[in-house]
Formats: structure tokens, C-alpha cells, sequence
């Protein structure tokens, strides 16, 4: 693929967001409506498109900690409040490669992970479990080794402790674990046809009137 190409030939091992997520598109993986700016024109005409309200974020290849580098902010609902927030986060990156995505805001309360490892002795593995700010602490969370089939990716949903969060609850929709499915079958496949991937992590995908969309993504190469 083109973007890992040139990625490994700058000699970089991690792809940026908005990389990563050009990457899951590839492969069907249903990723936030967003834009890249890297001026002020660019940026206006981002707004334009998406609309109030807005997530924006600063993007780099080298950037791993966003939210604790001050280069998130959500509910943006102004042009002069996104206008401040572009020039404050393009302030704050020295990357040559520095950007600001402007994104649809997702709504939905409920956040699952879904990753691939590659290891040393089965291969690409794909991961399912539960996401968002806590998945280290939980590690609620199932592997396959790729391939894996749409059968073995609903077993992997069954298997984590807070499979219950997929169903219907507190007035949300459940899941729609068809489309969990095949997520999860395509992360096998990006795996298993992109030999320079080591790792992917999508985190959180959020699940808005039970529908999943990956809000942020990290595509990691192999050294």
C-alpha cells in the first residue's frame, strides 16, 4: 500500500491518524467523517463540510499522546472557537507532517477496542474487548489468530466479560455485531496482507445507535 511505502521509506514506524484511518477505509472499516487542514483556508473549508459540532485534533506521525499534549478538543460548536483551537494546537507540534483533523462528533456511550498484534510465532492476531480510557486496567479482551472467520469473530464477542454491553440496554440499541464481524475478519485480512504492520489499534470504536465507527486509530510498522 501506497501510505506504508512511503511511511517505511522516510523511515518512520507508526503511521498518523489520519493515515492510519485512510488505511482501516481500505478495508471497509467504517472510520469518522474527517478532514485534514493544515491552514487556515483548509481549515475553514473543513468546518464548511463537517459542521457544528466538531472534534479537532492535532496529527502527526509522531505524536502517541494527544490528549495529554493539549491537541483534543471536543465539542467545538463556532468558527472562532475552531479557528483558536487550530492555531493553538499547530502551535504546540514541530512535526513536518503537522496537521489538525477536523471530525465528525460521535455520540454514543459505549466504547469497544479492536486491534491486531503481530506475533513472533502465530502471526498477525486480531483482538476484541472492551475500549476506551480503561481498556488497560479491564483487559476484558479475546484473540483470534488470522485469518479468522465471521464465525470466529462472534465467538470472540461472546467471550469477554462485558458481552452484555452489546446488547440492547438503557434505552441503546445493541450492537450490530454483523457489522462488528466484519470488522474484525478485515483487521485479520490487513494483517495478513501487510506484512510491514506489527500493530493496529483502533480505540475507541464507539458504538452511535448501535453502529460502530473507529473515532481514532494507530497503525504501527515493523521496524
Amino acid at each position: 500500500m501506497e501510505i506504508i511505502e512511503k511511511a517505511l521509506a522516510a523511515g518512520r514506524s507508526t503511521l498518523s491518524e489520519s493515515e492510519s484511518k485512510q488505511i482501516l477505509n481500505q478495508y471497509n472499516i467504517p472510520i469518522t467523517k474527517e478532514i485534514l487542514a493544515t491552514n487556515a483556508q483548509e481549515l475553514d473549508q473543513a468546518v464548511q463540510e463537517i459542521g457544528f459540532p466538531l472534534v479537532m485534533k492535532g496529527c502527526a506521525a509522531d505524536l502517541a499522546h494527544k490528549t495529554e499534549s493539549g491537541l483534543v478538543k471536543i465539542d467545538i460548536r463556532d468558527a472562532q472557537e475552531a479557528r483558536e483551537a487550530f492555531e493553538s494546537m499547530m502551535a504546540k507540534m514541530d512535526s513536518a507532517d503537522k496537521g489538525v483533523l477536523v471530525q465528525e462528533m460521535v455520540k454514543g456511550k459505549r466504547e469497544l477496542v479492536v486491534g491486531l498484534t503481530r506475533d513472533p510465532q502465530f502471526g498477525p492476531c486480531v483482538m476484541f474487548g472492551l475500549g476506551g480510557i480503561f481498556t488497560e486496567v479491564l483487559e476484558d479482551i479475546a484473540f483470534r489468530v488470522a485469518p479468522i472467520t465471521k464465525a470466529d469473530a462472534l465467538d470472540m464477542m461472546s467471550e469477554i466479560k462485558g458481552k452484555k454491553i452489546l446488547e440492547a440496554i438503557r434505552g441503546m440499541e445493541a450492537a450490530d455485531k454483523d457489522m462488528l464481524a466484519d470488522i474484525l475478519v478485515a483487521v485479520g485480512k490487513l494483517g495478513e496482507e501487510n506484512q510491514a504492520v506489527s500493530e493496529v489499534d483502533i480505540n475507541p470504536l464507539i458504538l452511535t445507535g448501535g453502529k460502530p465507527v473507529a473515532v481514532d486509530a494507530l497503525v504501527v510498522l515493523a521496524n
